[in-house]
Parts: structure tokens; sequence; C-alpha cells
């Protein structure tokens, strides 16, 4: 049965209800009894390397820096309130990198949110250096893993970082000495977890011969589904998957993409934007999958986390593919 009981629902109405709504884990996860009944709750929890447990709507961190992922953010104190709203809203996984900024977006979580709350999932991701803005390259060296890792957990104020990710795979350097490294790293506790982003089915088989993995990130949306048979292997194995770029480009009223017409049909339905409808249909696409919106303004933010209680028909996610 639906939740949403009016076409006419408002958005700010979408948020009032969520924060009373808690959704039990599609996986059998109990999220931690701060988040419990929260907006972003409402999504259910996954249990990512079998020991944490996060609310299935988390928040992207790359945004909250400056223009081309650049540099300062034009508005600091917005960036810290939109880190600070969404730990109140119940995100308890906060996806960040190295190269947001590059450093910017990893202290800002650190000056926001530092004593962290219990609970509280910091992913960050090392790998990709930025000479600059309009470079992002490959550096899948042992050394600087090993610098870059040590070089967050300064940053972040961290004993040991909770999923460490390789943002990717360097085609210079043999995979089993980057993440080789990365187990090394691991073995000495200061990495609880590794993950990766942007592989292939085959990529990830390699790197669990040589690492346990708990976790791939790649680009993922209703407009882009390219990587549906890395999910596939994700929901066999009870891997977390975090799509990046979880809202394909477009407006509150259209997206790109042969989904547009439909996933706007959808939201028209339940009264909500298209974006919150995409999150919607992630969300209903997979247990496993964890979303993790961004931005840099705390209204796009409780729009994005609202979507968290919004249930599509089964025949909306036949409809939708």
């Amino acid at each position: 049965m639906s939740f949403v009981k009016s076409r006419l629902e408002t958005r700010r109405q979408v948020l009032m209800k969520a924060a009373a709504i808690g959704v039990a884990s599609f996986l059998g996860a109990r999220a931690p009894a701060a988040s419990r009944g929260s907006p972003a709750a409402a999504a259910g929890t996954v249990r990512i390397g079998g020991d944490l447990v996060v609310n299935r709507m988390g928040f992207g961190a790359m945004r909250i820096t400056g223009p081309g992922i650049w540099g300062e953010p034009k508005d600091a104190a917005e960036a810290r309130r939109v880190l600070r709203r969404s730990v109140e809203l119940g995100v308890n996984f906060i996806d960040t990198a190295d190269a947001y900024g590059p450093e910017v977006s990893e202290r800002l979580i650190k000056e926001a949110l530092h004593p962290y709350p219990t609970g509280l999932v910091i992913a960050t991701k090392g790998g990709t250096v930025r000479p600059q803005a309009s470079q992002w390259l490959q550096d899948g060296r042992p050394e600087h893993l090993r610098e870059a890792c040590e070089a967050s957990l300064k940053r972040l104020k961290l004993e040991r970082i909770d999923l460490y990710q390789l943002h990717r795979i360097d085609a210079k350097v043999p995979v089993a000495d980057s993440l080789g490294e990365l187990a090394r790293l691991q073995q000495e506790g200061k990495i609880r977890h590794v993950g990766l982003s942007q592989v292939s089915v085959d990529e990830l088989a390699t790197a669990r011969r040589i690492v346990p993995i708990v976790s791939v990130q790649n680009r993922y949306n209703v407009a882009d589904r390219g990587s549906a048979d890395v999910l596939a292997v994700c929901e066999r194995e009870q891997l977390a998957f975090i799509p990046w770029a979880p809202i394909a480009r477009g407006s509150a009223d259209s997206l790109e993409g042969g989904s547009g017409q439909a996933i706007e049909a959808v939201a028209r339905t339940h009264g909500v934007s298209v974006l919150q409808a995409a999150l919607a249909w992630l969300l209903q696409k997979s247990p496993v999958m964890l979303p993790i919106p961004g931005t840099s303004s705390v209204a796009h933010l409780e729009e994005d986390i609202a979507a968290a209680r919004i249930r599509l028909t089964a025949a909306e996610m036949t409809a939708l593919g």
C-alpha cells in the first residue's frame, strides 16, 4: 500500500511525514537507535561488510566544494549546515573523496561533524589526483595510496576509515599492487573495509581474489543502467551498491534519457518532483542499493531525503523497467 495519500501532497508534507515512519530493512538489519524513525530511515537499512548498518539514503559530499568540485565552496557556512542537517535527518552514511576540492570536502566534514555521532559511517576514496580543476588522474601506486589514506585519516580526524574505496583502477599499475596496499592498510587497522569505484564485473572478480570487497560505487540511475551487470553481482554476493550520479541530469520536472516520460508520469501521480521519483525508483530497484544524492543546499537536501518514504507501485516499477 502506498504511503502517498494524495497527488497534491507537497514536498514539505512528504518530509514531515517521513519523520514519523520507520521501515524494516530489506536485509533484516537494524539501524542505530538514534536514526530509527528518522526521514532517512524510511529507506530501510543495508549492511556493509556484515558489521556496518546504515540507512539506505546516504549523502554524497562532492558538491559541498567549489564550482567544478574545485576549491572552497561559495558558502562554507551553508555547506556545514548541509552536513549537519543530513545527520539530523537520519543520514548515517556520508561518501566523500580526497579528490573533492581536493581535500576540501573531507575537511568540511570534520569541521561540521567532529566529534562524530555514534553510528555515522564516513566513506572516502583515494587513488585520484587533481593537478588542476579540469584533471582527474589515476594514481594507484602503493606509496600514493598509503600517503592518501593516512592524509585522509588526519583530515577527517579518524583513527580508522570505515570504508576506503579505490577511486579508479589505475591502468598503469598492477591492480594487485594497488589493492595489496589497501589490504596492508586494513591489516594495520587504518581501514575497516575496502570498496571499489567504477569497475566492471571482471575487475570486481579480480579484486575480490586480492582483498575482501564490501561495496561497489558505479554510475547508475534511471537514465543510465550501464552497470546493471555489476549490480546483479552485488545483489548475489550481498555487496553494497553505491550509485554515483543517482539522479540523471535534468530538472525537477524532467530528466534526460529514455525514461523521461515514464518517470515524469510517476512523479505527477505521487505529487513529488521527478528527482524524488528517480531516487525512490533506485531504492526499490534493489535491496543493496545505497543512493548518495549530493547538494550544497539544505532545501534540496531535505527534498532528496524525503524521497526515502515514497513507494512506487509494482506497475510503476514495471513501466520504468
